[in-house]
């Protein structure tokens, strides 16, 4: 193994060396964290020791640039009497690995650092593990061998150590959000929080609270302050999914913490640090959403200093095959079911499909099919109706597929929309559920549809008896 030792007393020191090496480990030495952090650009260690009281850089200090900087060894943190306060505190704070008081007992040393050691090798096996899983076609919780979700881990991997803003674009159901946690996962952020917030599920007239925080009194109903989201995610990654349905004014004040990281809570007068990481996403094409005035485009060149597209399903088939092996392992674990993997008349039932939902689609058809099947092979049988052979899927082009639907050259978007509810709920016999599976909604906006649906129905009824 290799140790580092680092403490400014020469006559701790030295001996402290000469006992590890006489151990059969490899040794380096440093008279502070300066001196260390110089040490470790050619010294890599398995495991450091540290003294907390250095003169120009402590062993607190130490271990803060290593956690922020990802390259955090196991570490044992020496301590003098009196200072067993401060020991504990960088130990559960910071991560160190245990604390050892002066004067120090050899035998417990040479047992704390065994013990470092088969942590450090623990967590080299599980980095080599996760690098082998990303080129096999895994990393993090994303799912792809096919070559464009292979340019996408790349990007991942490429984009994940900086702290440079990340804009991913794609179409619904994707995988953005997975794509957005891997890269905080694979940062030196990923111990702090991941705080995801849904721009389009936030009342306008909350936006600016939720995001930046309020003081009390601020406003009507204000009785206490509030933080943010960018507080909340404070050292971590800050995740604003549908960024072109923030309101454009708030994208002004977003973009000034994108260029100095400085905000302000609402009714606050002072100003915040924010050391944060931002990663967007959106649905519509970028230049579209700038030319429609949704997205401001000097916010949009911003957040594209990397900017990241994930394929639709149906440009990527042949990751269907192990996307299915990883939804069937983890929907068994979360129903205790013992499902196995369908067999290849199913699995080109399923690569045939388009998949205008995506991956989160896919999920949905599978969640239902690992239920109804409990145990077994997954079989063509346990799809739901639409996704059976000579069942076209909703959305095709044929007569039969469309002639139900009643669309229409100059109808709204609206009358479109419950055509189509309203089609796929006859298809799926009334089962409401099933009919939000189909059309890769959840069932609470199913339910939401229908009843905004009905109330219109009853006005339209209302205004008739009135005539």
């Amino acid at each position: 193994m290799r140790i580092l030792i680092v403490d400014d007393d020469k006559q701790q020191r030295d001996p402290l060396v000469s006992i590890i090496n006489g151990w059969g480990h490899e040794t380096a030495s440093a008279i502070n964290g300066v001196d260390a952090l110089e040490v470790m650009t050619h010294f890599v260690p398995s495991v450091i020791i540290t003294d907390l009281k250095m003169p120009r850089m402590d062993g607190f200090e130490l271990l803060r640039r290593l956690r922020e900087s990802g390259n955090f060894p196991p570490t044992i943190v020496l301590t003098a009497f009196g200072s067993l306060d401060l020991a504990l505190s960088a130990v559960h704070e910071l991560g160190g690995f245990w604390f050892l008081e002066k004067p120090i007992n050899v035998s417990t040393l040479e047992l704390l650092i065994e013990r470092a050691g088969n942590q450090a090798k623990l967590v080299s096996e599980n980095q080599i593990l996760r690098r082998e899983l990303s080129f096999r076609g895994v990393l993090c919780d994303l799912v792809g061998v096919s070559k464009p979700m292979q340019e996408v881990f790349n990007l991942i991997r490429t984009a994940a150590p900086t702290d440079a803003p990340v804009l991913l674009t794609g179409p619904s159901g994707t995988g953005k959000e997975l794509a957005a946690r891997a890269i905080h996962t694979l940062s030196a952020r990923k111990n702090n929080p991941f705080v995801a917030i849904n721009c389009a599920a936030l009342p306008e007239a909350l936006v600016e609270s939720e995001i930046f925080g309020h003081e009390k009194g601020a406003f009507t109903g204000a009785q206490e302050r509030q933080i943010g989201c960018i507080e909340m995610a404070e050292k971590g990654t800050l995740f604003l999914d549908e960024i072109s349905e923030m309101p454009v004014q708030m994208q002004a004040k977003l973009l000034r913490v994108l260029q100095d990281f400085r905000y302000r809570r609402i009714g606050g007068k002072q100003e915040l640090q924010a050391d944060i990481r931002i990663v967007a996403a959106t649905n519509i094409p970028p230049r579209e959403a700038i030319a429609a005035g949704k997205l401001r485009e000097d916010l949009f060149y911003r957040l594209t200093v990397f900017n990241i597209v994930l394929p639709p399903l149906s440009e990527r088939t042949e990751d269907i095959p192990p996307l299915v092996e990883s939804m069937i392992q983890a929907l068994n674990e979360k129903y205790g079911t013992r499902v196995t993997m369908p067999g290849r008349e199913t699995l080109d039932q399923l690569r045939a499909r388009r998949w205008p939902g995506n991956v989160r689609e896919l999920r949905n058809v599978i969640e239902r099919a690992v239920i109804l099947a409990g145990e077994g092979e997954l079989i063509i049988e346990h799809l739901p109706p639409g996704y059976r052979p000579n069942e076209p899927a909703l959305g095709g082009e044929s007569e039969a597929e469309t002639g139900g639907l009643g669309i229409r050259v100059g109808m709204t978007i609206e009358e479109a929309e419950r055509n189509l509810i309203e089609a796929t709920l006859r298809r799926a016999d009334n089962n409401k559920t099933r009919a939000a599976m189909i059309l890769g909604i959840t069932a609470k906006t199913m339910h939401a549809k229908l009843r905004k649906y009905r109330s219109m129905d009853e006005v339209a009824v209302e205004d008739e008896v009135s005539k």
